[in-house]
């Protein structure tokens, strides 16, 4: 027994041979193997009372990336694991809910650094999401007519230099120069590692940015030392 146009009939058994359509790469496969994970999405898709999206030809498709599918299979067929694309492999495996694969690829140096040791960094850093947004909207309303534009922040480890930075801080709102001030967070990132991983978030949704020191006056610098960094922002 087969497919009969995109419905999975109940006829079909494990060793009927199907052909998919990822993203307008052609794969050919069996039930068995798409089913091998009971609870996933993938096997879900293909169960006997599930209507699937078929392209001209009457094969399965599913609007994914075709190209990182491969490995999917590779590992659904014999447990070979990926070795080249891991972020995008594991972004499809969380998709298809490959939950054995997840785990493995979470081990991985490429995903365990992302996923574990710097999203626990963030974690520790109150508000980091929301002062990532602040910081690209303030640098988009300076650019107009502009070249350039750039945003100033401040970033204070504890509370003692949160009361050192106040002063400045309202020295630079004075002047009308955009702010974005990171609170004191309890343990864990140096100021060099946050100000990288703003720098990677950034470039990370395309745009083109640079990060430095911001001297402030004489009357303030001996007092806050590194808190205050500024982000140039190039558009075009």
């Amino acid at each position: 027994a087969t497919y009969f146009g995109n419905i999975i009939t109940g006829t079909s058994t494990v060793s009927t041979v199907v052909q998919l359509n990822i993203g307008g790469q052609i794969y050919t496969t069996t039930l068995g193997t798409l089913r091998k994970l009971p609870g996933s999405k993938l096997s879900e898709m293909f169960s006997s009372s599930t209507k699937a999206c078929t392209d001209a030809e009457g094969r399965f498709f599913i609007d994914r990336p075709g190209t990182y599918f491969g490995p999917i299979l590779d590992y659904l067929r014999s447990g070979q694991m990926p070795t080249q694309n891991i972020p995008e492999v594991y972004r499809e495996a969380q998709f298809y809910e490959i939950q054995p694969l997840v785990k493995l690829l979470e081990d991985m140096p490429q995903i365990f650094g992302e996923q574990v040791a710097r999203k626990q960094f963030l974690l520790r850093v109150p508000g980091y999401s929301e002062n990532l947004e602040l910081l690209l909207r303030l640098a988009r309303a300076e650019a107009v007519a502009l070249r350039y534009s750039s945003v100033v922040v401040c970033m204070v480890r504890t509370e003692e230099e949160a009361a050192r930075c106040a002063q400045p801080l309202c020295s630079l709102e004075a002047r009308k120069m955009p702010v974005v001030k990171f609170e004191p967070w309890k343990v864990g990132p140096e100021i060099k590692d946050l100000l990288y991983c703003v720098e990677m978030d950034i470039k990370a949704q395309g745009y083109q940015v640079s990060c430095g020191r911001y001297y402030l006056d004489h009357a303030f610098r001996a007092k806050v030392t590194d808190c205050f960094h500024i982000f140039t922002f190039t558009w075009w």
